[in-house]
Order: structure tokens, then sequence, then C-alpha cells
């Protein structure tokens, strides 16, 4: 049996109201009350879709795992591209306004969330970090002994001092895509094939 068109509009305008609630709140901080005026519906449509606050928090990370499964799969279909056109469409993805404010929100939660902390790490970082190594040896001019390592220098010359000042300041550093591709310029005479 198929889902009530009706409890699917209100699952999904649940799911956005919590999205922005726990990231602004945190999960202590978060109000189920709250949430469901944010999204305009009663409090009991919010417990009887989800049973609880927890079980909310976790589908919302749920959703947001499915995106960012969404984007690693784009990401790694378009790596035949060039380094370039990979590196800024990470950062675009990553520093974007709803991954961000989301990683910092889990990092904060991971103690009392050990699971889903790594469980995004997986489906997210992780998977971007896996999908470069398998396709970073395919790039012409570059000499790539060790996949994994050459992924994460890759990812840490376009992306790591940007994403690091922004888990703990929310404006964006100025021009993370002229960084990103200094990043690459780096990336690339380090793996030059000689």
């Amino acid at each position: 049996m198929s889902e009530d068109p009706r409890v699917g509009r209100s699952r999904a305008i649940i799911l956005a109201a919590a999205h922005e609630h726990f990231v602004r709140h945190g999960y202590l901080g978060a109000n189920v009350d709250t949430i469901a005026a944010e999204a305009g519906v009663s409090k009991r449509t919010v417990y009887n879709i989800y049973g609880d606050k927890e079980s909310l928090f976790r589908a919302v990370l749920e959703r947001a795992f499915e995106i960012s499964e969404r984007f690693t799969r784009e990401l790694a279909d378009g790596m035949g591209g060039d380094l370039e056109d990979i590196a800024v469409r990470l950062v675009r993805a990553v520093l974007g306004p709803r991954v961000l404010p989301l990683r910092r929100m889990l990092i904060g939660e991971a103690g009392r969330f050990p699971e889903l902390a790594r469980e995004y790490y997986e489906r997210a970082p992780g998977l971007v970090m896996r999908s470069l190594a398998a396709h970073l040896p395919a790039q012409p001019g570059l000499r790539i002994d060790d996949p994994a390592i050459a992924a994460e220098h890759f990812a840490f010359l376009v992306l790591g001092a940007p994403l690091d000042r922004g888990l703990f300041d929310p404006d964006v550093p100025a021009d993370p895509v002229a960084r990103a591709l200094a990043g690459v310029a780096a990336f690339r005479r380090a793996y030059e094939d000689r």
C-alpha cells in the first residue's frame, strides 16, 4: 500500500522545518512544539509520523545522508572531467548553505550519536574520498602511487582550510573557488608525472 499523499506532504514539510531547527538549536535545544509550529502542522502530526524527537532527528540525518550520497555519485560520474571542475563542484557543495551547517551540528552531536557521526562520515566525506581515490589515477599527466593518500591530499588542498574555518565561523572564507583552484595547482605540481 502506498503512502497517503497528505502524509507524504506533511513528512516533507516537517523534515524541512526540523532540518533548519536542529541546525540552529542542536539536538538538546530542539523543541518538537516549535518544529511543528514552523512546519505549520500540529505537534500530534509530528508525533504520529515520527514517534519522538530522536526519530525525527534521525530522519533528518537520513535525508541528509541520501542527498550527500546522490551528490557523491554525481561527482563520481563527472570525474572524467578535469581536476579543476571536480574541485569547484566539491567546494560549492561542501561549503554550501545546507551541508556546512549540518556538518557543524552533527559534529556537535557526535558524542550523543556516535553511530550517526560514523555513518555520516562513511556516506558523505568517506564516499567522496573513495570516489576520488578510484578516479585520480586516470587523470592524465599525474603519477599516483597510493590513490587513497592522493585523494586525501587533493581534498585537503582544495577544501581543508575553508572547511575548517567554516566549521567554526558561519561565514565562508572569501573566494573559496580561487583557493580550491590554487589547491589543484599545488596538487598537480606534487603529483606531476616526471
